[in-house]
């Protein structure tokens, strides 16, 4: 049994994350949840993984390439699992301790700096605490945080079994 390549991998991942952000779009466009800033971040992190695995599925790397490619999946992967992690500890906040819902991600980009932007989305709002979603339990940041962790396992391996998979190819 022939196994999968690195280009094929790189392709599965990113139709992965790609089916990620259109189930995301879905939620908003069809089911009407509208995304709270820290969604908002993880859907960044969530396009960031799909164009490192797109542009390393197009460019077809050797070694060294592959590793580098899986290096910056795992940034963005942790980028991820730090937002979705934040977002899901502010979901099992007690009530008295959420903070008051603040102003839209919209307007903070155009009044305040991006430095100061990521402060006060990392702080929180009443917004990002609430919980719309849930799937087996898990709230939509929970679930979320479970593909971070995912893409970053799958990329630590691509890391270490790029070797392999190239001389499997070049044999």
């Amino acid at each position: 049994m022939k196994s999968l390549s690195c280009r094929s991998c790189n392709c599965l991942a990113f139709f992965a994350a790609v089916g990620a952000m259109l189930f995301a779009l879905y939620l908003q466009y069809v089911d009407g949840l509208e995304p709270c800033p820290l969604c908002v971040f993880q859907r960044i992190a969530m396009i960031s993984i799909a164009v490192v695995f797109l542009a390393a599925f197009l460019h077809n790397p050797k070694v060294t390439g592959q590793r580098i490619y899986a290096s910056l999946a795992v940034l963005a992967a942790c980028a991820g699992i730090a937002v979705a992690a934040r977002h899901s500890w502010l979901q099992h906040l007690p009530p008295e301790e959420v903070p008051a819902c603040g102003p839209g991600l919209n307007y903070l980009l155009e009044a305040f700096p991006m430095a100061e932007v990521f402060q006060i989305v990392f702080n929180g709002s009443g917004e990002c605490a609430s919980i719309s979603w849930q799937f087996l339990g898990l709230t939509l940041p929970e679930a979320t945080l479970l593909a971070f962790v995912g893409f970053t396992f799958f990329a630590i391996f691509q890391f270490f079994y790029t070797k392999i998979c190239f001389l499997k190819e070049c044999a």
